[in-house]
C-alpha cells in the first residue's frame, strides 16, 4: 500500500534527523565517550533511507513477482536492523551506567554486573514466553519484538534509576547520559506500543505506525537538543567518609577482590619456649620457698 503524504513526510524528517544527529555526535567527539551510541546512530542513519526506498519501490505498480522480492528485502532488512539495534542498546545502557556513576567506580562495577545478569534473565524470559506457533520467517518477527520488549524494560528501569538517584549521584538534568536515557525511555514506549499492537497493524499507514513514528521524532528532537546545548562540566564530588554512598562504594569495590594475601607464620618453637619459661618460673618459685623455709 502506498504511503500517504503525512507518513512520507515523517519518514523523510526521521532520515534527516538521524543523519544530522549522527554527524553532530561524531563532530563533537562524543563517540569517544559513547561508542555504542555512535554505532547505533550510524546504523539508524544508514538503514532508514534504504528501508524507506525499498518500501517506496514496493508500493509502485510493479509486477507481482517484483513486489514479492522487494517485500522480502524490506522484511529481512528491517528485522536485521532491529536485532542489531537490540544488541547495541544493551551496550548503550552499560555506557550510560558508567557515565552516570563515574565518580563511584565501585558502585559502577557492581551495578554493571547486576545489570548484565538482569539482562540475561530478561532475554531468557522473553524467549521462553514467545509463542512459537508461527513458523518460517514470521518467527523472526516474534523473536525480534520479544527481545526488544526485554531491552525496553531495561531502558525504562535505567531511566527510573537515574531519576531516583540524581541527587545522590550529583547528576543534573542537562547531563548527556541522562538525556540519552530519557530519549530511550520515550523510544521504548514506542517499542512497547508497536510490539503490543503489531498483530493488528494492517498497513504502514495504520494509526499505530503514526504514533510510533511520532515517538521516534520526539526522541530525535530530545537528543538533538542535548547535543546542541553545552553540557555542564562535572565538578568533583566531595562526600564525607561517614556518608552511606561512600560506604557502599567501598563495599562494592571490595567485592570480588581477595586482596593481597599475607602469610602470618608463627615460629615453630613459640609454644615450646613459652612452656619452658613457665616451668623455669615454677622451679625458681619453689627454690625460693625452700630457702625461706630453711632460714
Amino acid at each position: 500500500m502506498p504511503l500517504n503524504f503525512a507518513m512520507s513526510a515523517m519518514n523523510a524528517s526521521e532520515f534527516l534527523l538521524w543523519a544530522a544527529l549522527a554527524y553532530l555526535f561524531w563532530s563533537k567527539g562524543l563517540h569517544h565517550r559513547f561508542r555504542a551510541m555512535s554505532y547505533y546512530l550510524a546504523v539508524r542513519a544508514i538503514s532508514t533511507p534504504l528501508l524507506v526506498l525499498v518500501l517506496h519501490e514496493e508500493s509502485q505498480p510493479w509486477g507481482q513477482a517484483r513486489r514479492i522480492i522487494l517485500g522480502k528485502i524490506y522484511y529481512f532488512g528491517f528485522f536485521a536492523t532491529y536485532l542489531a539495534t537490540v544488541v547495541l542498546l544493551f551496550f548503550i545502557c552499560i555506557e550510560v551506567f558508567r557515565s552516570a556513576l563515574e565518580a563511584f567506580p565501585g558502585i559502577t562495577k557492581l551495578a554493571i554486573v547486576i545489570f548484565r545478569w538482569a539482562a540475561f534473565v530478561s532475554v531468557i524470559v522473553s524467549l521462553t514466553s514467545i509463542s512459537y506457533a508461527h513458523k518460517g520467517i514470521h518467527l523472526i518477527a516474534d523473536i525480534s519484538y520479544g527481545l526488544m520488549h526485554s531491552v525496553s524494560v531495561l531502558e525504562l528501569c535505567l531511566l527510573a534509576f537515574l531519576c531516583l538517584c540524581m541527587n545522590a549521584l550529583r547528576l543534573t538534568v542537562r547531563d548527556l547520559s541522562f538525556g540519552i536515557a530519557l530519549g530511550f525511555g520515550v523510544l521504548s514506549s514506542g517499542d512497547f506500543i508497536l510490539a503490543s499492537w503489531i498483530s493488528r497493524v494492517v498497513s504502514h499507514n495504520d494509526p499505530v505506525q503514526f504514533v510510533y513514528e511520532s515517538l521516534i521524532l520526539a526522541t530525535l528532537a530530545i537528543w538533538m537538543i542535548y547535543c546542541i546545548l553545552p553540557e555542564p562540566v562535572r565538578k568533583p564530588i566531595l562526600v564525607p567518609a561517614s556518608s552511606t554512598i561512600y560506604r557502599w562504594n567501598e563495599i562494592a569495590s571490595a567485592l570480588g577482590h581477595t586482596g593481597t594475601r599475607v602469610a602470618v607464620q608463627q615460629p615453630a618453637n613459640g609454644f615450646f619456649l613459652s612452656d619452658v619459661e613457665h616451668v623455669v618460673e615454677k622451679v625458681l618459685a619453689r627454690n625460693m620457698k625452700g630457702r625461706e623455709s630453711e632460714t
